[in-house]
Parts: C-alpha cells; sequence; structure tokens
C-alpha cells in the first residue's frame, strides 16, 4: 500500500508541469499595443493625451486610427506608442458655477440643467463634485458617485454676491460687490480635488467668465489644471441685461475660450440657439468619443520643465482639441 501511494505521488508531481505548460499555451495572445489602452495608466514614462477631433462644421470625429495622427514634442517627432477610443474609461468631473451677483437671474436654470446632466453623464465608476463661486467659492459636495447627494448639493446653490458694508473694514465705505473668485475656484478643483485621481479627468464651468477678487490668475489657473491633467470645459452662460443688453461688450469669452483651449477643452456659448441643456448634451457627447493617445516622450528628463505639445491630424480638414503640453513632473504619471 504504502509503495502505491508514493508512486501516486510521484506520477501527479511530474504530470503538474506539463498541466501547467499546457495551460500557458491555451492562454489568448496579448492585443497588440494600440488596444492596451490601460497600460498608459500605470506607466510613469508614457504621456497620456485625450483628445477630440471636430470637422469643418464643428462635428464630432470618432472614426481615426493612429496613423490618422502626427506628435510632435517640443518641436521633436514622437511616436505614438498607445492608441484607443475611449468611451467607458472612468470620469472624475468637476462642476464650478458661478453664483455671483451677475448670475443673480441665472442660478435656477443652472440648478435644472446641471441636476440633468449628473444624472445622464455619470456611469458606473464615475465620481462628481461640486463647487459653487462668488465673491469666495465653496465645496457643496466631495467626490462622490450618489446622484442623490449631488442633487442635494445642487439645492444648495445661492447668491454669493459678497456684499460688504459699512462695518466690514477698516476704512468705512459705501456697499460694493466683492467679486467672482473664478481664477481661485479652477485652481481648487485642479490642485486640490483632481491633482491626485487618475484616469479622465474634466472641469465643467458655467460662468460670464469675468474675475474680480482672486488671489490667483488666469496663468495660475490653466497651469493647475494642466499639472492635474484635467479638461477645463467652458459655458459662457451671460445675463446679458445685467451688463446692459445684447450690445454688451464683455471679456468673458476670451478667457473661457483661452482656459478651453490650453487644456484640451472647448467653449460653448448659451444663446438664443443653444440652451444650457442642449450644450450639456453635447459636453457629454464629446467626452464619450474622445481619442485616448500615449507616447514615450524622447526627452525624458523629468526636470519640472513644460513640455509643449503639437498633435495634428494629417488631414487639413480636422481639427485636434488636446491640451497644449504638460509639466514634466518627477515620479508623477502624466
Amino acid at each position: 500500500m504504502k509503495n502505491s501511494v508514493r508512486l501516486s505521488v510521484i506520477l501527479a508531481s511530474l504530470a503538474l508541469p506539463l498541466l501547467v505548460a499546457l495551460a500557458v499555451a491555451q492562454q489568448p495572445p496579448q492585443k497588440p499595443d494600440e488596444d492596451l489602452g490601460d497600460a498608459i495608466k500605470v506607466d510613469v514614462d508614457v504621456v497620456n493625451l485625450y483628445c477630440a477631433v471636430r470637422n469643418k462644421q464643428n462635428g464630432l470625429v470618432n472614426n481615426l486610427n493612429k496613423d490618422d495622427f502626427d506628435l510632435a514634442e517640443d518641436g521633436k517627432h514622437q511616436a505614438i506608442k498607445y492608441f484607443t477610443r475611449e468611451t467607458d474609461i472612468p470620469l472624475t468631473l468637476g462642476l464650478l458655477v458661478d453664483v455671483s451677483g451677475s448670475q443673480q437671474n441665472l442660478i435656477e436654470i443652472e440648478r435644472r440643467a446641471a441636476g440633468s446632466f449628473f444624472g445622464s453623464v455619470l456611469r458606473k465608476k464615475d465620481v462628481a463634485f461640486l463647487i459653487s463661486f462668488g465673491a469666495d467659492s465653496e465645496l457643496l459636495q466631495d467626490l462622490t458617485a450618489s446622484p442623490r447627494l449631488l442633487q442635494d448639493g445642487l439645492r444648495r446653490l445661492k447668491l454669493n454676491a459678497g456684499f460688504s458694508g459699512i462695518n466690514s473694514g477698516p476704512v468705512p465705505t459705501m456697499n460694493h460687490n466683492r467679486g467672482t473668485v473664478l481664477y481661485d475656484a479652477v485652481y481648487v478643483a485642479a490642485n486640490d480635488m483632481l491633482s491626485h485621481e487618475v484616469g479622465r479627468k474634466a472641469i465643467v464651468l458655467i460662468t460670464d467668465g469675468e474675475d474680480q477678487g482672486s488671489k490667483l490668475n488666469e496663468k495660475n489657473a490653466i497651469e493647475a489644471a494642466q499639472k492635474a491633467d484635467a479638461i477645463i470645459y467652458g459655458i459662457l452662460y451671460v445675463d446679458r441685461q445685467f451688463y446692459g443688453g445684447f450690445g454688451a461688450n464683455y471679456g468673458g469669452a476670451n478667457v473661457l475660450k483661452h482656459m478651453a483651449d490650453e487644456t484640451g477643452g472647448h467653449m460653448f456659448q448659451v444663446d438664443r440657439k443653444n440652451t444650457l441643456e442642449s450644450i450639456f448634451d453635447q459636453i457629454q457627447q464629446e467626452m464619450r468619443t474622445q481619442y485616448l493617445i500615449g507616447y514615450t516622450p524622447t526627452n525624458s528628463a523629468k526636470d519640472g520643465s513644460f513640455r509643449k505639445i503639437d498633435l495634428k491630424a494629417n488631414s487639413k480638414d480636422l481639427k485636434v482639441e488636446v491640451r497644449k503640453g504638460y509639466y514634466a513632473m518627477p515620479n508623477n504619471n502624466r
């Protein structure tokens, strides 16, 4: 009996390597590089680019391949290592709503439209947060996947005009509006909320684009978004009567367009043809039809310097929306 047991053990030990070899041989082959979108997230030497492509009619183009793009960094050609069309990578979204005095008549419309937007854009594994800003900024809802909590945050949107009175400071003065801390709010969203998150990150900004009173400037806000790899979608929403009617001049459009262009986003404008609800639908469509491109830069130094990115489509009829560059930070997944 002992000899029989010993023989069985020996046969089993001989059979195990054969079974392992057969199992390995039967595994399906790995996908080629261009399909390995997830690998980009864990390789700290790879720069990740989320981009959208539009045609001359401003429509989104979602049927391109790797060979349809040309990529350069600081003027030097770069080989695209990874390429995929991404629709389901988890999204971290920050909604920033202007509640300053100039937006007083628009807050209720913003509340309703944002509620529908959260309900339609967020999918499984997506998270979002909500910040309001006027005379100062306030986090109304921290990162959450709960539509209910986000709706509760939207219900707390209220006017924050920051009027100060005769007893508000060391020098008696008449009442005045302290301003709109637009740049400070973008910086907080990017640096404090998004810089440590992974995957796709976006800031949706509803405002008339006017900043008054921020401690930081536009350059600081853009730099924070670029370091966080966050795309800014600017929604220009103006109460024209507040600025004196439809003939009024204001510079908010240029500010929002610049922030969107520098981070790979897009600026939208609420007007008679485009409602806030329809713009939210367009943003949702764009975020679900992005390309994910990854490359290992020929300049491997991680010295904190800004590297300029130039990603173009080979067709002159197409425009690529992508961030203008990145900061080569040490030990930082870009």
